[in-house]
């Protein structure tokens, strides 16, 4: 959330390939090397890589790094869809083929949920404001911020998070508000959790997410 000032100037400088605006959020793979104390000075630095074709249109890359006194503490990439022509193949994900395990939480999610992360984070884009918003942009509602679904999901994971970790998620479908959806989580190998989030009346997969130990 303390990077999204870097990625709004970022989207928005005239050399970036895309309008900010109606971007979807398609992938996020975060890796903290180790716990970042409250009071440590950071350094946080914002570029963007990989523009590359997709078959609705172009995706692109913005990677995020943290460091402290010269360590880098932490790192993130943010996968984004822009939509348009398209001529290039599907390309694989990191999490291709994981699918959720069940759920056992349920969350009803609001359809004011998008204007207050957007207060808190900074990220206004019209998708996730109002439905009329949303609609621009080719959606039937407005849908819920994906960072905001992860780190829900994250938070609810907490205890079984260790202290060096990389979490990969993949933004599958998108969560049109108001809602009910279920999480689940179960371990998998090598000391790994996968989670997921799903629609609870319609068998629909929204996110899928792994966190490995490091």
């Amino acid at each position: 959330m303390h990077a999204f000032a870097l990625h709004l100037a970022l989207m928005t400088d005239t050399r970036f390939p895309f309008a900010p605006m109606g971007l979807v959020h398609l992938r996020n793979t975060i890796v903290q090397h180790r716990p970042i104390g409250v009071t440590e000075p950071l350094s946080v630095a914002v570029h963007a890589e990989g523009l590359r074709p997709h078959p609705k249109g172009r995706l692109v890359d913005l990677v995020t790094v943290a460091r402290t006194r010269g360590e880098t503490v932490w790192e993130e990439t943010t996968t984004l869809f822009a939509r348009g022509s398209g001529r290039g193949p599907e390309e694989a994900a990191p999490l291709e083929g994981v699918e959720p395990p069940p759920g056992v939480a349920r969350w009803r999610l609001d359809g004011g949920l998008g204007r207050r992360y957007a207060a808190v984070s900074g990220d206004r884009n019209p998708i996730h404001l109002h439905p009329w918003t949303a609609k621009a942009f080719g959606f039937p509602s407005n849908i819920a911020h994906g960072m905001w679904t992860k780190a829900r999901c994250l938070a609810a994971l907490e205890n079984r998070i260790p202290a060096a970790f990389r979490v990969d998620v993949e933004f599958r479908k998108p969560v049109l508000l108001p809602t009910t959806v279920l999480l689940g989580s179960a371990e998998g190998e090598a000391g790994t959790t996968v989670f997921g989030v799903q629609g609870e009346r319609k068998p629909v997969t929204h996110l899928v997410g792994r966190v490995t130990p490091l």
